[in-house]
């Protein structure tokens, strides 16, 4: 039901321990920073930014408060708040144990939603001295998100703080629940054909998601006399005593029920934010004609879906977790409900605007879903029905929708300071927000996930750099993130060794001993016969294959192995002639590398970057194709410019290569917008092509550049990959048969990591592709 902790948490794993303990220590101690938006390092931008600049917008801000928006960061800076006593699965562990949530729950509202975030914990005694504290930090954020409080305290909290406070007061843990569960019911109603008027509903816990839960449900239709809430003393009921408190009686029915058994007895609808196990098959037996089931207890569910479904065939099941379908994850909620408040400057977060998230989210999940959401899920399609209620923590949809759609609540219920006047700008101004690197690999690791269950198996993939330090680290990452089954080539001994002295876990790493494996004379023989008119005689092919990169080659080409990453020890162009040599390329393929350059809100992709020292025209076209189809895979529409030193000019030499090579890639494929010959900045400009080339077939920013020759995209790749605030995946090999991929040797754990990740993607494209060929 909730995003903060893992679905899987192994607290008696010591191995995972010291990693987890390590992440948050590594470099700079814990998970976030400050970082200025101007650039503040010459003596000009200090005294703006500082003494003397800046009392010139405290003296503005001083005679028009509402000025404070404009020169400071108080419009997007929330401040989620806790002090530590009721931490999802932890319990009351205090104010500072809470910390490394909080600072978690910041980086969720930066990645989905562009919002800055100030962890606060709170050391408090009672209520009162921690609203008091909450009170006076009014002046600094643009909202409040309560966090981890426990019940009932965190009602007064809330209570108190939205009627004194002229800002936003959120208690996450009530409402961001509320919000998405209530979506779920919306549609698992409409699925079973029952009115939300009519349903009988059962509520198993009491805290503070239960009773906010609740609370919606009947905002949004259910009658308070049609539910049954339960404890762990039983049913509430009227005339209860035991265990009462002034919220729980509040939903206190007459009934003659008085455990939950009773109560599930002819309940349409059962919701648990209770504990694991709570509700067996036999309970949910006499429940009505298609039960709904929301067994969102975390990190087990009350009832698992298996066990849920063999009892009832007929049942609709969420929970809380990732694994399972249907899950209610407060990410879908928060982010964009803070964004629709602050972007409207918002006084509160009112009823209407929890609703307006309820019905946005439930709308959007009976929308057609986009390929490049289900590629995120390794090409899962979905569709609106009992195993998709609500939509997918990485639809990035999501803040598209819920933001306007609380937007506007806001406006419709007067709390709105900030009015929106342009719509269509507005959902611009969203979309600018969600720079793609934000999810990229993570939806990445997705597909791979997503794949292998519906292929039955993990690629295999094959590393022929066995003792680089760098390779079994990122393989020990891809083991435990489930993308591979990793097969290291090399002496087993030093790669022990290696592994020992670097504290890496081999445990699930296939070592293979290439030159002793039974398999290498046939690879010998192979390679002979392929390259026996080349010059190669059998002892020159049996020298070949005794280096790991020819044999892990052979291996993917011969099909014992999925995909191949190499290159982190090996210069590039000897790391890539073996793939070339027995792989090979593919119909009409050109041999290109490519990297992908992932900036603050542009996606693009660069070619070639590694492999064409001065490619002809007709080569750039073809590459220009093959880039265009890696893009759509990842669900980019290809916007190509074939970049030039000039624009539009066909002067002899490379505008004129460019420009040709444009012409031929428009007849390989018509339907793609492209142009050149052209300059890098009017190529990502969209405002200069407008301006001065408004006759440009290329509509919009460019997200692939296809550059003259390898010198020039060498450099602008390598350039920008030092300067920083951009990350550069690859490169990749395009055009070869199989998945196989050429690293930098300068290249990173984390980078390695990135590659294996789209190699295995890479390879389960392929699998797709022939099983849809045969």
């Amino acid at each position: 039901m909730t995003e903060k902790l893992s679905d899987k948490s192994p607290t008696d794993n010591s191995a995972f321990e010291k990693e987890a303990l390590e992440f948050h220590q590594k470099g700079r101690p814990g998970k976030i920073e400050v970082v200025s938006t101007k650039d503040c390092n010459t003596e000009k931008a200090l005294s703006l930014a500082y003494s003397p600049g800046v009392a010139v917008p405290c003296k503005v801000i001083a005679k028009n408060p509402e000025k404070v928006f404009d020169y400071t960061s108080k419009g997007n800076l929330v401040a989620v708040i806790s002090d530590g006593t009721a931490v999802l699965g932890l319990g009351n562990i205090g104010p500072l144990a809470s910390k490394p949530v909080m600072e978690g729950k910041g980086i969720l509202f930066k990645n989905f939603a562009g919002i800055d975030v100030f962890d606060i914990e709170v050391k408090s005694s009672s209520p009162a001295e921690f609203i008091n504290a909450i009170k006076t930090l009014e002046p600094t954020f643009g909202g409040i998100n309560l966090e981890d409080i426990k019940a009932p305290e965190c009602f007064e909290i809330e209570e108190t703080l939205k009627k004194e406070m002229n800002i936003p007061v959120f208690h996450d843990d009530q409402h961001g629940t509320a919000i998405v569960s209530g979506a779920a019911l919306i549609n698992a109603t409409h699925i079973v054909g029952k009115k939300l008027s009519e349903i009988n509903l059962v509520v198993n816990g009491a805290g503070a998601s239960a009773i906010a839960c609740t609370k919606i449900f009947i905002s949004l239709g259910v009658k308070k006399e049609n539910v049954l809430m339960c404890d762990s003393s039983g049913v509430i009921y009227k005339g209860r005593t035991q265990g009462m408190n002034k919220y729980k009686e509040e939903f206190a029915n007459s009934t003659e029920k008085r455990t939950l058994a009773d109560a599930l007895n002819g309940a349409d609808v059962f919701v648990g934010l209770s504990v694991a196990g709570a509700v067996t098959g036999e309970m949910i037996k006499v429940m009505a004609k298609d039960p709904i089931i929301f067994a969102m207890a975390n990190p087990d569910p009350e009832i698992t879906p298996a066990q849920a479904r063999a009892a009832r065939p007929d049942a609709i099941v969420a929970t809380g977790r990732s694994d399972y379908p249907n899950q209610v994850n407060n990410v879908l909620g928060f982010p964009s409900i803070f964004r629709g408040a602050l972007d409207t400057r918002s006084t509160q977060i009112n009823e209407e605007m929890k609703l307006a998230a309820c019905h946005a989210l439930a709308q959007l999940a009976r929308q057609g879903v986009p390929d490049n959401v289900s590629a995120s899920y390794g090409g899962q399609k979905f569709k609106f029905g009992r195993e998709y209620l609500i939509p997918k923590p990485f639809d990035t949809r999501v803040l598209m929708w819920v933001a306007p759609a609380v937007a506007k609540a806001a406006m419709d219920s007067k709390v709105a300071q900030k009015p929106i006047a342009d719509w269509n700008a507005y959902r611009d101004q969203l979309e600018s927000i969600q720079g793609p690197q934000k999810v990229f690999i993570r939806s990445a690791v997705h597909r791979v996930h997503e794949n292998a269950e519906r292929l039955g198996y993990l690629p295999k993939i094959v590393f022929p750099e066995g003792t680089s330090s760098k390779i079994l680290m990122a393989i020990r990452t891809c083991i435990e993130e489930k993308i591979c089954r990793p097969v290291v080539i090399g002496n087993p001994e030093q790669i022990k060794q290696k592994a020992k002295s670097h504290d890496i876990d081999l445990t699930d790493v296939e070592i293979l001993d290439h030159s002793n494996d039974p398999k290498f004379p046939l690879y010998v023989e192979e390679l002979y016969k392929r390259r026996q008119r080349k010059g190669i005689t059998t002892k020159e092919a049996e020298r070949l294959m005794s280096d790991p990169n020819y044999f892990a080659s052979m291996m993917i080409d011969r099909g014992d192995a999925d995909g191949m990453i190499n290159g982190a020890a090996t210069n590039y162009a000897d790391a890539v002639k073996p793939i070339l040599h027995t792989v090979g390329l593919a119909k009409d393929a050109v041999p290109a590398g490519l990297n992908i350059v992932l900036a603050d809100n542009k996606l693009l992709f660069f070619a070639d970057t590694t492999v064409n020292f001065n490619p002809t025209a007709e080569q750039l076209a073809r590459i220009a194709v093959q880039t265009a189809q890696v893009a759509e895979y990842f669900g980019q529409k290809p916007r190509i410019a074939m970049l030039s030193f000039s624009n539009f000019s066909g002067a002899d030499g490379t505008p004129a290569k460019m420009k040709k090579a444009a012409e031929l890639a428009k007849k390989l494929r018509p339907d793609l917008s492209i142009d050149g010959d052209m300059q890098a900045d009017t190529a990502i400009n969209s405002e200069i092509q407008q301006r001065i080339f408004p006759f440009s077939d290329l509509k919009g920013e460019a997200n692939i550049l296809v550059f003259p020759n390898l010198e020039s995209a060498n450099i602008s790749y390598k350039l920008l990959q030092q300067i920083g605030k951009v990350e550069v995946l690859g490169p990749f090999l395009l055009g070869s048969r199989r998945a196989a991929n050429v690293l930098q040797r300068t290249t990173t754990v984390e980078t390695i990591f990135s590659s294996v990740v789209l190699t295995a993607l890479e390879s389960q494209f392929i699998t797709d592709w022939r099983n849809k060929k045969h």
